[in-house]
């Protein structure tokens, strides 16, 4: 091991120890990367940088996509659609055992889908389904692992803030990695209602059924959010057909929305400048970390690391997928003490060099594309596994009564899901990569 890799082992334990300090992850890569970088190079290399890349990081067009869709989503919570989305939810398969638990999940998906972030979509549904079910009587855990676990869809149904930061990192065309997100999201919230159907089955007391609704009950539901429905349409099919850039979608959802907020959500001036303010605050923190990304991420790669990594990995015998687990397991453990953009930002700089040059049998456009979602899946895993799961925290921080114990027991249904989810998705790459080819 030559000294450089050994300096790029030692800031990344530094950066680790700051990080468990408490330090802000953006001030966290930023010093390391400064550090070994000027080590490397020099200062007057560092301070060349801070001359000349932010602005040209900043400036980059595919960045607009960030503040427009936190916006939208900071609109569409003032909206007040999430109790309309649970309500509707709940209108066509509340009557079923666990169908409050299923409503909650296909809400998440729903609001997520607008939103785009997995922390938000557990709270604000939360915040709503949770005490309806505990109306219902339905148990603890059941409550708390369904909206837990439902939140996680936030960070892959598009648009991800999450899947946005990845696509710039990694230089991928975001409008792809929205199309190739799809079928993993849609997957993941059949296997959320598959897993609430077989915890009731099992323990038919923990989801009773609810009332019966009749069919124009449930279609007066439907028409409830037929503005919501359109949103969806024109940003997400917007994009998927080709007619609007994520950055055009999301300004003309940004548009949309705000007159929701306004003629729906009965939201104001002062709600609207709240939500501008809240929106640069959340961009400004995006920016900097990205900023701190990328400087560690020039000092990585001048060490050699990655090529380093991939140069064991070849003389090591190991297989790629034996590679690719391995980096996926790293994920859960990283997942137990910090969020999912943290570990994206850590992680990508090493582990993406080391996936591209090997032979999974794809082509270099797909590689990236099916590696990308895959990692983003299993980083969702990590929202609610223990055992600091940061969705289960949030849920049971709405019900002080509900045991955390508990609230992970039934996470476990969910977990197993996504685990089965993951593989299936390594196995079959086409689950990830049908709809790119079919629409690219």
């Amino acid at each position: 091991m030559n000294e450089n890799v050994e300096l790029a082992f030692g800031m990344i334990a530094l950066l680790l120890v700051l990080m468990a300090f408490r330090i802000p992850i953006a001030l966290a890569m930023m010093a390391c990367g400064a550090l070994g970088y000027s080590i490397l190079a020099g200062y007057e290399s560092v301070l060349d940088y801070f001359g000349s890349v932010p602005v040209a990081k900043y400036s980059t067009y595919d960045l607009s996509v960030v503040p427009l869709f936190l916006l939208m989503g900071e609109l569409a919570t003032r909206a007040g659609i999430t109790s309309e989305l649970f309500r509707t939810c709940n209108t066509w398969i509340g009557q079923l055992r666990g169908g409050l638990a299923m409503a909650s999940v296909s809400g998440c998906a729903a609001f997520g889908a607008i939103c785009g972030s997995s922390l938000a979509t557990a709270s604000t549904m939360g915040k709503v389904a949770l005490p309806e079910m505990k109306k219902a009587k339905y148990s603890g855990g059941l409550s708390a692992g369904a909206l837990a676990a439902g939140g996680t869809l936030g960070i892959l149904i598009p648009p991800s803030m999450v899947l946005i930061i990845f696509s710039v990192l990694t230089e991928q065309n975001i409008a792809k990695m929205f199309i190739a997100a799809f079928l993993p999201g849609f997957l993941a919230a059949f296997g959320y209602l598959l897993a609430i159907a077989v915890v009731v089955r099992i323990k038919p007391e923990a989801g009773p059924a609810g009332e019966k609704t009749t069919w124009a009950q449930k279609f007066r539901s439907t028409l409830d959010v037929w503005h919501i429905t359109i949103i969806f349409l024109i940003v997400l099919g917007g994009i998927y057909a080709g007619i609007f850039t994520p950055s055009e979608a999301a300004a003309v959802g940004v548009v949309l929305t705000a007159v929701l907020a306004f003629t729906h959500g009965g939201m104001r001036w002062e709600g609207f400048k709240e939500s501008i303010l809240k929106t640069a605050v959340s961009t400004a923190m995006i920016f900097f970390i990205l900023l701190g990304a990328d400087l560690f991420s020039v000092f990585v790669a001048l060490t050699q690391l990655p090529a380093a990594g991939a140069e064991w990995i070849t003389h090591s015998g190991y297989s790629p997928y034996m590679v690719l687990t391995i980096m996926l397991i790293s994920y859960l453990i990283l997942g137990c003490f910090m969020d999912s953009l943290a570990m994206i930002l850590l992680t990508i700089p090493i582990y993406f060099p080391i996936i591209m040059g090997m032979d999974f049998g794809l082509s270099g456009s797909d590689l990236g594309i099916w590696f990308g979602i895959i990692a983003l899946v299993v980083v969702e895993v990590g929202l609610i596994t223990p055992p600091v799961g940061m969705n289960v925290f949030i849920i049971q921080s709405f019900d002080k009564e509900l045991k955390m114990t508990e609230a992970f027991r039934g996470v476990i249904p969910f977990l197993i899901s996504d685990i089965i989810r993951v593989i299936l998705m390594i196995l079959f790459p086409g689950i990830t990569l049908w709809l790119v080819h079919l629409i690219g």
